[in-house]
């Protein structure tokens, strides 16, 4: 089974290059990031049509998370995260699908900081450590996919000096996320590149791709049930690099 998660950076937008990754990888499951889209907007018929059924959490504009299955349609579980009633943002849906809880995340992005943006940023963070802790005692096989907006070490981006003043690489944000991996999640992608150096984003400016001055913010979190069955991990680099695409490259897990 391969499961994917993927910042689309505007699905309507992106939507050729998407259902062109559906009809060449092939998925089982797909998790979407900034979706840029209402509800009443995504383009389920497309998806469809394409073999996969959705379930979507979607906001005009900016944020809009999705699931998507090759086969029988995700079982919603939850939408957003407890904690903060006031916090209107698509950014967390939690499904059931192919034997797996699946969870499709956009943490916030957390800039500029300090400020406003990043305190958020840090609550959300421990809105969704709760959550985590809660899936673990399940004891149950579960990904929580999505693009963190974390760099969590420092091989994990080109440069730590041109990062060094970014929310995503803040002591704050790092130590959120150890604390949530020591609940007893595994890092696919970090498990499968120890060394790092592995990008899933490059920025649209100062020829960023063409140089590859990328990092990893892409992340997806296996529960030892989950991890038990990890087989491989991995980027799929090359999509970024077409006409129009996100600016993420999908990033994925294989499971037994």
């Amino acid at each position: 089974m391969k499961l994917v998660t993927y910042n689309v950076n505007g699905i309507k937008a992106r939507l050729p290059r998407l259902l062109e990754y559906l009809a060449e990888q092939q998925p089982e499951i797909v998790c979407l990031q900034e979706l840029k889209s209402s509800d009443e907007t995504f383009p389920e018929i497309e998806i469809r049509d394409a073999g996969y059924r959705a379930v979507w959490h979607g906001q005009k504009g900016f944020n809009g998370v999705a699931v998507l299955s090759r086969g029988d349609t995700p079982v919603e579980r939850q939408r957003g995260l407890a904690g903060e009633p006031e916090d209107e943002h698509s950014r967390y849906l939690e499904c059931e699908v192919g034997g797996l809880t699946v969870a499709s995340i956009y943490l916030p992005n957390g800039n500029p900081q300090p400020g406003p943006k990043f305190d958020y940023k840090l609550r959300w963070m421990e809105r969704l450590r709760l959550r985590a802790a809660q899936l673990l005692a399940e004891e149950h096989p579960v990904v929580l996919a999505g693009d963190y907006n974390v760099i969590a070490h420092d091989d994990d981006t080109f440069s730590v000096r041109a990062m060094a003043a970014d929310a995503l690489m803040q002591p704050e944000s790092r130590r959120a996320y150890r604390q949530l991996l020591a609940q007893g999640w595994t890092d696919a992608l970090r498990w499968r590149y120890p060394g790092g150096a592995v990008w899933t984003f490059w920025d649209y400016q100062a020829g960023a791709w063409q140089r590859d001055a990328g990092f990893r913010i892409d992340h997806l979190l296996l529960s030892p049930q989950a991890a038990d069955r990890l087989a491989d991990a991995g980027v799929d680099k090359a999509y970024r690099g077409r006409e129009k695409a996100s600016d993420h490259a999908p990033t994925w897990v294989r499971l037994r």
